[in-house]
């Protein structure tokens, strides 16, 4: 499943890259994981990914990394 999958980093990941979320589409779908286990893998909608970054960028989620 992988070969065939472009990931893609975002630029403000740390340090040599080992230490960011990775994104990538497939089918319509939007697949997610991380960098140091990229065997584990996340699929969602475009729809629910927008609002999550709907409500981070809102601070919904602040109190979780303060």
């Amino acid at each position: 499943m992988n070969s065939e999958i472009k990931w893609q980093k975002s630029s403000f990941s740390g340090g040599g890259g080992e230490q960011c979320v990775e994104l990538a589409e497939k089918a319509g779908a939007i697949l997610m994981r991380e960098s140091d286990d990229p065997r584990v893998i996340v699929k969602t909608s475009p729809e629910k990914l927008a609002a999550f970054i709907a409500g981070v960028k809102a601070g919904e989620f602040d109190h979780l990394i303060s």
